[in-house]
């Protein structure tokens, strides 16, 4: 479903991202590991468009993606979520998911000044689409609070639940635990099950939590200065001697 071969970025005379190869199946929950600066945010926003590639490819069902402009990533079906959370803090969490369906308009300026009988439908349709993902994610009680008066974890679980209203095929989730307290952290291996599992949305995470890699992965890559060092199941990846030396030294 989605390929990288032989990626590389350089800012400068630094590698963030040096020569690295993976695959992610349809289906699957696939995680990037590694130390602080080993790349992994750099490998998203690779993806994502925001950083133009030096070297290689990004393939996404078939497509060529290397050279997509960043405001097409979410049209062709890839969504994600951000290490810092990039959210409208003025707005509800209702507004915010609903400004997420923009991608999926089929309708104009004109039509939507006049609200026009078909506007109405996409509307109703949106709403419903937006309280579908409230309800599967439990944040009923906070659907018309604004952003800046909710406490971290709800919001992390928001900017989630915008990213599942871009209808993504593939979901890209930057540190998804970071700054979540343990009951948070195992409340979202739940959400990002069901998201998989239950919506069949393919998963690449980035992540630093290794019980959370191992419990929800199928596949990890490990990173390390910009280059790839293992790949395999969690486990293999854990007891790679490359993967300890990089964490833990020699």
């Amino acid at each position: 479903m989605f390929e990288v071969s032989e990626l590389s970025k350089h800012f400068g005379g630094v590698a963030a991202v040096d020569n690295v190869s993976f695959s992610v199946d349809k289906g699957e929950i696939f995680s990037i590991m590694g130390p602080n600066g080993a790349g992994k945010t750099t490998v998203l926003n690779l993806i994502s468009r925001f950083y133009d590639v030096d070297v290689g490819t990004i393939r996404f069902a078939g497509q060529d993606i290397t050279r997509v402009s960043p405001h097409e990533i979410a049209s062709i079906g890839i969504a994600r979520t951000f290490q810092n959370i990039e959210l409208f803090e003025r707005e509800t969490v209702l507004q915010n998911l609903l400004i997420a369906h923009y991608i999926h308009r089929q309708t104009n300026v004109l039509s939507d000044f006049l609200f026009l009988p078909h506007v109405r439908r996409q509307e109703v349709k949106f709403r419903k689409e937006a309280e579908d993902i409230i309800d599967l994610l439990h944040l009923q009680r906070y659907r018309e609070q604004r952003i800046h008066a909710l406490p971290f974890g709800v919001r992390k679980l928001v900017e989630l639940a915008r990213a599942l209203c871009l209808k993504p095929k593939l979901l890209l989730l930057d540190e998804p635990s970071s700054g979540l307290n343990p009951e948070e952290t195992e409340d979202l291996s739940f959400w990002i099950e069901d998201i998989n599992k239950d919506l069949g949305i393919t998963i690449l995470m980035v992540e630093h939590d290794m019980n959370l890699i191992g419990h929800l992965s199928n596949r990890v890559l490990a990173l390390s200065s910009g280059r790839s060092i293992a790949l395999g199941t969690p486990i293999e990846v854990k007891d790679h001697p490359d993967v300890i030396r990089a964490y833990l030294g020699t």
